[in-house]
């Protein structure tokens, strides 16, 4: 019974209690790829150090979802507090990489990252946790298109921006804060959207058109930057990622 009693205590953080936990819940679209990592360090007041390590690293818990042809949900139940080698810990944060599909080739994926960090304490400005125990953060991510080759062939960059709670698209990162010591039994849930929307990945390179953008033509159509400079009247054609070359992207039109 000793030997029960002493193994429960240390599974429990020697602290005579279970440890706390509370639900991730991450709200996929269609064709995403998520590396969840959930980040623990000394809990505030702490003296002791995590030793210098190669490969394996306890202090951090990493979870992979593979991609799916449709919009997907993911969950994971994760301790506030961990005990690595008897030095306490507390999450600090949970990091975030997402990887998108584009097209059918295996090199039609784009990447971004985005983070929740865990605090202590919250300032008086930031939300914590609502009364129904479900604290939602909001996030939405955009294909921006450009060309490449001397075929100017199209290629996406994914990004992915934070939205506030009317939904408007702020300039920082998808990612927010939450209060630690609101988060015991609850959830903490990040909803992620696609817009239908695409953008020119650069500036004064594109000029929009009926039915989508037109390449600007450069000095010749040898030139890969081809900044428009003023000239809006020439341009040159684009290899869409199905092989069709065509004057406007997305529509071919």
């Amino acid at each position: 019974m000793g030997l029960v009693l002493l193994v429960a205590g240390v599974l429990s953080g020697c602290t005579g209690r279970a440890v706390e936990r509370f639900t991730l819940e991450v709200d996929l679209p269609a064709q995403f790829e998520l590396k969840t990592a959930a980040n623990y360090r000394p809990a505030t007041g702490e003296t002791c150090t995590l030793p210098r390590r190669r490969g394996k690293r306890p202090e951090r818990k990493v979870f992979f979802t593979d991609y799916k042809p449709v919009a997907s949900s993911v969950s994971y139940e994760l301790p506030l507090t961990e005990t690595v080698e008897g030095c306490p810990l507390v999450l600090r944060s949970v990091e975030f990489d997402f990887y998108a599909k584009w097209g059918t080739r295996s090199m039609d994926v784009g990447g971004n990252f985005g983070s929740i960090s865990i605090r202590d304490r919250l300032k008086a400005d930031l939300p914590g946790m609502p009364e129904s125990g479900v604290q939602e953060i909001l996030g939405q991510c955009k294909w921006h298109f450009r060309t490449v080759g001397p075929l100017h062939a199209i290629r996406k960059l994914l990004i992915c921006n934070s939205l506030d709670s009317m939904g408007k698209l702020q300039a920082s990162r998808v990612g927010g804060v939450a209060q630690r010591p609101q988060l015991p039994g609850k959830k903490l849930r990040l909803v992620l959207s696609v817009s239908k929307d695409e953008l020119p990945a650069f500036d004064d390179r594109w000029v929009a058109v009926p039915g989508g953008w037109r390449r600007c033509r450069g000095k010749s159509f040898e030139d890969l930057f081809a900044y428009c400079a003023g000239n809006t009247t020439d341009f040159k054609p684009i290899k869409m990622p199905d092989g069709r070359v065509c004057d406007v992207y997305p529509t071919c039109k």
